[in-house]
């Protein structure tokens, strides 16, 4: 059985700091793809640790660990974008709470998939308007470049989520499926 997604325990603030590192250490990698935006691998955490661990654990990891992030490869956090990468990732981490879906069991259906995906999808698109309207309310940034880094950012985001995030929730559950094709003998 899933635990509540507000109950705090060690093993969630572990799980957070372990989610916040991963992500923070990776999302420096990546092909560039507009202006300061490009294809980032580490998207595919966010999708993993939302459907394996709830909104909540992803909520934080996300923004933690795009707030460490920014410490280290700038020295300066841009938070429109790491409250964005919280919200991307919390979400991506709807899905926890879909009735039935159990990846650490191996239960998941064609609907949650689709529920993930749309979670994901949207979730990419309004943490991705509210860090564009941050930079241009906030940080004066120009309306042109948040079009052209807002619309690469989702594009390629969507790519490594599908591509990446997706796919390995399923394999995830697949592989921890109790379902095989031996049979007891008696």
């Amino acid at each position: 059985m899933k635990k509540s997604i507000f109950q705090i325990t060690t093993r969630t603030v572990v799980t957070i700091g372990i989610g916040a590192a991963l992500y923070g250490a990776t999302s420096f990698i990546g092909i560039p793809v507009g202006p300061d935006t490009s294809l980032r691998p580490s998207i595919a955490l966010l999708a993993i640790f939302g459907a394996l661990f709830g909104p909540l654990v992803a909520l934080m990891a996300g923004l933690i660990g795009h707030v460490l992030n920014d410490l280290l490869t700038s020295g300066t956090v841009w938070w429109g974008w790491a409250l964005g990468s919280g919200i991307t990732a919390a979400f991506m981490g709807l899905i926890y709470v879909s009735k039935g879906f159990d990846p650490l069991n191996g239960l998941y259906t064609r609907k949650h998939i689709g529920l993930f995906v749309v979670y994901g999808i949207v979730g990419l698109a309004l943490s991705l308007l509210f860090s564009g309207w941050f930079d241009i309310a906030f940080m004066g940034e120009p309306l042109t470049k948040e079009i052209t880094q807002v619309t690469a950012a989702f594009i390629s985001n969507v790519i490594v989520f599908l591509v990446l995030g997706v796919p390995a929730v399923i394999g995830y559950a697949k592989r921890n499926a109790k379902v095989s094709n031996l049979s007891v003998n008696k």
